[in-house]
């Protein structure tokens, strides 16, 4: 959005079941909202398979590009979990069980009274150098290496991961957002957005078609969606946006 300012973060999402259509991803979703609270912008989501080389690929790509990456998935006990080694190939490192989290994963089987079998010291492999992540539900932790955060698939555990790292996160400038809805087709306020987004290269003017409630009915519409930091210009802009509506016929 124009000269402003704003810290880039990316994702890569990892499984096989996310390209099967067998497991939908909400950590997109949740890493979405959460950065955008703390002024991040998201601004590309790579979901990958559980293969080492596009795993490498990906994030070697996206940490050169952005302040952060975030992945989710693969970090489990099982064969085909492969993350942890894929980052360590990414970065050129060695891999090994790492004594901490070993004991981490000791203590929280023992509360369990459960084994800690060869399976679940997998978990407990980890890049050389790598800080790690806490994870208070599940004990299993993650890492950070460098600008990369390696976290869990499971929402629960990576939300829970999300709130350990959040001291490591740097704010960028918030940003607010105003809606204008209106009974109309997109192609009817094309120009004028377009030109709104022109004369305002530091706004963010997106256009939505979609359902909306009129008269207590659902009908066809659009919703345009201005972000930006400062409210009193979006207010401003928003009534421009309105205009172009009642230009047409709608009722904004």
């Amino acid at each position: 959005m124009g000269d402003l300012k704003r810290i880039k973060a990316a994702m890569v999402a990892i499984g096989d079941e996310l390209l099967s259509g067998r497991t939908r991803d909400i950590n997109i979703h949740k890493l979405a909202g959460w950065l955008t609270t703390r002024g991040v912008d998201l601004t590309e989501v790579r979901i990958v398979s559980d293969d080492e080389a596009a795993i490498v690929e990906a994030v070697n790509d996206l940490r050169a590009r952005n302040k952060y990456v975030f992945t989710s998935g693969g970090i489990g006990p099982t064969h085909d979990d492969i993350t942890a080694n894929s980052i360590a190939a990414a970065f050129g490192l060695q891999i090994t069980e790492r004594e901490d989290a070993v004991a981490i994963l000791q203590g929280w089987y023992d509360k369990a009274g459960e084994e800690l079998t060869a399976s679940r010291r997998r978990m407990a492999r980890i890049p050389d150098g790598a800080d790690l992540i806490n994870n208070m539900v599940s004990g299993a932790p993650g890492f950070v290496l460098e600008n990369v955060f390696v976290m869990a698939g499971v929402p629960g555990i990576f939300a829970n991961m999300l709130s350990d790292i959040d001291p490591l996160i740097e704010r960028g400038v918030k940003l607010n957002s105003v809606t204008i809805r209106g009974a109309i087709k997109e192609s009817e306020i094309a120009e004028g957005l377009e030109a709104l987004q022109a004369d305002h290269p530091e706004l963010a003017i997106g256009s939505y078609p979609g359902n909306m409630e009129q008269a207590k009915k659902k009908i066809r519409g659009v919703s345009v969606v201005i972000r930006g930091p400062e409210q009193a210009v979006l207010e401003t802009l928003a009534k421009k946006v309105a205009d172009l509506m009642r230009a047409v016929g709608a009722d904004p």
